[in-house]
Formats: C-alpha cells, structure tokens, sequence
C-alpha cells in the first residue's frame, strides 16, 4: 500500500492557456480507498496521470508537488498501476496472455511466478478467453478486462483506475469490481468512475474536484453528498438519488433508412437482421464480445459484410461502397474509441473538416462550426489540440464532428462515455431533438440509464462470439 501527499498540484497541457488541473492539496493515507469526482474536464483524467508519472516535462507546464511515498512519481512508477479511459493504448503484445505478462516480464519477476500471477489476474477479471487470443480481436470491454488484469497482476502499492467498467457490459462490470474489492489487502486507490452508485461499496472518501481549481470536497461519501449532493448534481456530477425524465418519441418511426438483412462479419459478428428508420433511437445492447462495434461499423458503411447485405436510402449499391462524401452526408459515425476519428490538431479545424471536404461555402461552415462548438460546450477549447481533451470531451467532439455535415443516420458506440451528468442531459436531449427532427439514431451502449431514457426500440444481440472456444481455466501455458 502507498501514500500519496499534493501540495498545490497543477498542471496546464502545452499550447492551453487554461489549467487542466490546479492548487490540489491532498493526503491519501496507506491503503485508503478514493472516488475521485469532479464535473467533465475538471481535471480527473489528468490527475491520475500525474499521480502514474506520465506527464512528461516537456508536454505541459507544472506547480505543486507529488509525491507517492516519498517519491517522484516518475520514480515511484514500481509502485504504481493505471488502467485508462481508453485501454487499447496501454495494450502493447499480440497476445493476451503475454500482455498481462508483459509488465511483470519487464519489473524482473521470478519466471516460476510470471504465469501463475497472469493466470489469477485473468480469472480475478472474469477474461472469457485462453492466453493465445489475440489483442487485436476483442472488444472494447474485453481490451478493458484484460488492461486491468495486467495491472492487477503487478500487485501495486497504488491503483489508479480511469472509468474501469466504463466499456463493460453488467456481467463483466460486476467481475471487475469484485476483482477491485480482493485488491483491497494490496493496494491504495483512486477511481473515476461516473457509476457512482455503483462504485460507492469500493471506497471509503470522496474526493471532489473544483473545475477552476483545488478541491470542492473530501470526506465519507454519505457526508459529501449530503453536504453538497444538490449543488454537485447541477454541476454535473452523477449524485446518486437523481432521476433523469424520459426522451421518448410520441410518433411512430418513418421508413426504413437503414436495412441489414442476415448481415455477418467473419469471426466478428453473427447473422443479423435489423432495420432502423427516421426518428427513432435504436439502442444496440448486448454483453461485451457479442459484435456491437462491428455492427456499427458495418452499418455506417465503414466496413464490409462478409455475408448478407444492407441497403439504405434505396440506393442499389451497400452502403461500404458508396463515394466518401455521399457516405458522410448521409451516414455518421461515431467510433467506440473517439481518437481514433481525429485527423487535425484543434478542435475548431475537426469539426471544420466534414463541410470543407463535401464543398460547403466557407461562410457556412464558420457557421456550422461555431453552432457546434456552443451546442456541445467545446467553444472555449477551439484551439485546443484534441488528443489533450478529456475523454467526455473528445466523445462530444466526436459526435460533433458526425453531425457537422448533418447526416440523417447517425450509429454512435457508446456515446454517453465519459460524460458527467450535465453534459450527459445535454448529449441526450440533442439525440432527441435529431430524432424529432426526422433523424435515425443507432446508439450501441452499455449504459442503462442512456437506455431508459431515450431509445424507442431495443435491439438486442446474442451471447458473446460463439466461434471461440470455451477457455479451459486450468493449466494455462505460456506457448
């Protein structure tokens, strides 16, 4: 177990004139267990990475110390674990198994160890696959499964964990917190998690931050929330005990705009047939592995069916092969992990680059832009760079980018990601505005409440990829 001292902690990213994170004095004591709350970009995501010793010298500017038992992070990062917002950028081997080992591999643990150490930390986790499977094949929420048992497997002093059950259906949510609570005799803890309620039984303190600076509040969760539960809920922190009202249609649904008929992706995804029409919000539910992703993929014309066919828009040809500027006009999406859609390096350009490649005016995509900016709450980060926004906002500006050239069909992977309450009400009513304005929805998500409030059908897939075999969980060998 590690304690970690701040003293008047900041720091601001290169190129921001604002702080992502300022003045944070803190003491967490040897083996103290902390939720770390705070509105979308007050600095959570930040903070852990400075608390890991990630935040190079030369990328930002710093004040205030950190110090994890007495040291330099950057020199303590032995006694420190992180998993990420986005667990497919700590994924670093081709295999699963030797991901997990990868770590213990490189601190010079004993090789008798190394296996039986992965071994527990894939089963903690509830990894539904044998050591060989390959990194590249999973899911969002099985990638988040397997970042955590590499860390888990390390056996830290400190765990720090950046919306660990974020990606994961309920079932692997429940593994993952469970293995978080066996962790509770090794390790100290600081999560972020916008499941609050559910995270609430991990932890002992509350720590909340203030989004111009320091701390709003620190003590007992049932202390905080009573003190200051109202006041946080309106900043948008997801109290529990706050009701979010319903966003249901009251028409029926138009034509079909999009049609799968026995649609399939080899290994990926097994035969569906569905269809989603304009002004409906179809959620796309399912556990982890089962092929949401590559349904939406599939259906935003970004990839190939390998079997069946899908049609939209009467068009003869699929969409997978329509000309990119047709595609981006009709259909957009949003991908599962928002980086991997960004191509510029400020916001403004981003959200710019949509309109400019289909042949808007100049005047009227200034317009498009500043609307964007200010409907999604992102204008004073115009000039930012965005791979230095924090996850809620590099998800917003992600669907901003998909709706800048005002495509009918939006399919969205997990748009809620990230959000906290404020801007999670935001997201939702701007879908259900598009929706009433004539738009189809295709949201796959894992947020029940996302779910409730807004989606006027549910489709539902299967269990989780049936090619695979089951995993045999005894005598896991390294090969």
């Amino acid at each position: 177990m590690s304690e970690v001292v701040l003293r008047g902690f900041g720091w601001r990213h290169a190129g921001r004139r604002a702080w992502a994170v300022r003045d944070v004095d803190l003491r967490i004591e040897h083996g103290e267990r902390v939720l770390l709350l705070g509105p979308s970009g007050a600095g959570k995501s930040t903070l852990l990475a400075a608390l890991a010793g990630l935040l190079p010298t030369d990328s930002g500017e710093s004040a205030g110390t950190i110090e994890i038992d007495g040291l330099d992070p950057r020199k303590a990062r032995e006694r420190t674990g992180i998993v990420f917002q986005d667990p497919q950028t700590q994924l670093v081997m081709a295999r699963s198994g030797d991901d997990v080992a990868f770590g213990l591999e490189n601190r010079g643990v004993a090789a008798a160890q190394i296996w039986p150490r992965v071994s527990d930390a894939l089963d903690r986790v509830g990894f539904p696959y044998p050591i060989t499977r390959p990194t590249a094949a999973l899911s969002g929420g099985e990638a988040q499964r397997l970042a955590l048992a590499g860390v888990l497997a390390l056996r830290p002093g400190l765990l720090l964990l950046d919306e660990p059950t974020a990606n994961l259906d309920p079932a692997g949510a429940d593994l993952v917190r469970d293995a978080i609570t066996r962790s509770r005799d090794d390790s100290s803890l600081i999560i972020v998690e916008h499941r609050v309620a559910e995270a609430l039984p991990l932890v002992d303190r509350v720590v909340v931050l203030e989004p111009g600076g320091g701390i709003r509040a620190d003590g007992a969760p049932e202390v905080v929330f009573a003190a200051y539960g109202d006041q946080l809920a309106a900043e948008g922190v997801w109290v529990p005990g706050f009701s979010i009202p319903p966003l249901k249609s009251a028409l029926p649904a138009s034509e079909a705009l999009v049609v799968a008929d026995e649609v399939a992706v080899a290994k990926r995804l097994a035969p569906v047939s569905m269809s989603v029409g304009g002004g409906e919000v179809l959620a796309v539910t399912g556990p982890n592995g089962a092929g949401k992703s590559t349904l939406a993929l599939t259906l935003g014309g970004l990839l190939p069916p390998t079997n069946g066919h899908i049609s939209a828009f009467d068009e003869a040809k699929p969409p997978h092969k329509w000309r990119a500027t047709t595609l981006t006009q009709r259909i957009g999406s949003v991908f599962q992990n928002p980086e991997h859609q960004f191509v510029t390096h400020r916001v403004a350009d981003e959200l710019a680059l949509g309109p400019r490649r289909v042949g808007r005016p100049v005047d009227e995509v200034r317009e498009t832009v500043d609307r964007l900016l200010d409907r999604l709450r992102l204008t004073r980060l115009a000039a930012a760079n965005p791979y230095t926004l924090s996850g809620g906002e590099a998800r917003r500006l992600s669907v901003a980018t998909a709706l800048a050239t005002a495509p009918r069909v939006l399919v969205l992977d997990e748009p809620t990601f990230g959000q906290d309450r404020r801007t999670w009400i935001e997201l939702v009513t701007l879908l259900a505005t598009l929706r009433d304005e004539g738009h189809a929805v295709v949201a796959v998500t894992h947020d029940d409440a996302f779910v409730q409030a807004l989606a006027d059908r549910t489709f539902a897939l299967g269990s989780s990829r049936l090619h695979d075999p089951l995993p045999q969980r005894g005598g896991r060998r390294h090969s």
